[in-house]
């Protein structure tokens, strides 16, 4: 009977440790999380957005001026690329723009001079005008002398021959102007084909000086060196890349939802994170992205239960004016999980209020 009443004993202890045991599983899977209907929360990493600096042109690497880690300011200069060919073709883009001023100025001259030409011409034709008229004259008056037999006949025909000739001579004059004027039309050509020439060397300069520019590699915001992806020394091909960037004012957390929480998630919403490497510290957020389309989810979607296990992908940016002043810290990849407020009229829970100042 002793021996009966302790397997008893023990298979009753058996059977309460297996009940606590389940009770304690229970609690742990079922236990709330203390957010409420409000609130909604999912695991993510901290990423950010990546920039690669690349060659416009094809060419070698003189210098490269910042190492992995390194934090870069806008405007600075990150690498230099040979220039030695750029600069002998700007020499020579510049050559051509003093030749084409040169030939503007030609052309403007030789304008002058055939409006002077012009003006010599139109200067004869007055005079060739005043002797027609005076030939005409003498014509008249010979030939009302020879009809009163006052004179020769020759007379008349010398007088004739005269007019003839000082009309030749004014048509030979008005020609003389009209070639003149040709001649000022081309030289006109000619300035404005020159101012063309100037024009278009100009422009091979500027964009000569723009590939130059180009050729320093240069930050256009406050980022970190995360790659040196090519070394001085080598060529690259045109688009090549030097240099791999992480934006520091451009820092969030992706993580995902599922669709009943998701889609009560609005843009510019309350988020807060709590990174694994410092669960003490709460950072303030806001949601930037939802995305539209679900990342993953069964192969068919029949029932309302596979419909809950559709996830949307959503992207919390860390406040700008936090990161500035922590950039030291700033690291991509970090795991952690985001906290978002569903209900705008919902009080944040104690232990989720955030408490690093911006």
């Amino acid at each position: 009977m002793k021996q009966e009443r302790r397997k008893l004993l023990v298979r009753g202890l058996i059977a309460a440790a297996l009940l606590a045991g389940l009770a304690l599983v229970a609690w742990i899977e079922l236990r709330p999380d203390g957010l409420g209907e409000g609130f909604a929360s999912g695991n993510g990493r901290i990423e950010a957005t990546e920039i690669d600096v690349a060659t416009k042109l094809a060419g070698r690497i003189a210098a490269i001026a910042v190492d992995e880690g390194d934090f870069v300011q806008p405007g600075q200069i990150l690498a230099r690329m040979d220039t030695q060919t750029l600069d002998a073709q700007l020499n020579q883009a510049s050559a051509q723009v003093r030749q084409a001023e040169n030939a503007i100025l030609t052309a403007r001259a030789r304008v002058a001079q055939r409006q002077s030409e012009e003006a010599s011409a139109a200067a004869v034709v007055e005079q060739r005008q005043a002797e027609l008229t005076a030939a005409e004259k003498r014509f008249a008056r010979t030939d009302a002398l020879v009809r009163r037999n006052a004179v020769a006949r020759q007379q008349l025909d010398d007088d004739r021959a005269d007019m003839q000739s000082a009309r030749a001579a004014l048509a030979a004059a008005r020609s003389a102007v009209l070639s003149a004027q040709a001649a000022i039309a081309a030289a006109r050509s000619e300035v404005i084909e020159a101012e063309s020439a100037l024009e278009a060397a100009r422009a091979n300069v500027a964009r000569l000086q723009a590939d130059l520019d180009d050729s320093l590699l240069k930050s256009d915001r406050l980022a970190r060196v995360q790659y040196r992806v090519a070394e001085p020394g080598e060529v690259l091909a045109a688009g090549g890349k030097v240099l791999n960037l992480v934006d520091l004012t451009d820092v969030y957390m992706t993580f995902f939802l599922p669709t009943h929480e998701a889609g009560r998630v609005a843009l510019g919403s309350d988020a807060h994170l709590v990174l694994d490497a410092a669960p003490r510290y709460v950072l303030p957020a806001r949601i930037s992205y939802v995305a539209s389309v679900a990342q993953f989810t069964p192969k068919t979607v029949e029932t309302e239960s596979e419909r809950e296990k559709l996830m949307f992908r959503i992207k919390a940016r860390i406040d700008p004016q936090l990161l500035a002043k922590h950039l030291e810290q700033v690291k991509t990849g970090l795991p952690g999980r985001a906290y978002v407020k569903l209900d705008p009229a919902a009080e944040w829970p104690t232990h989720l209020q955030v408490n690093v100042t911006p």
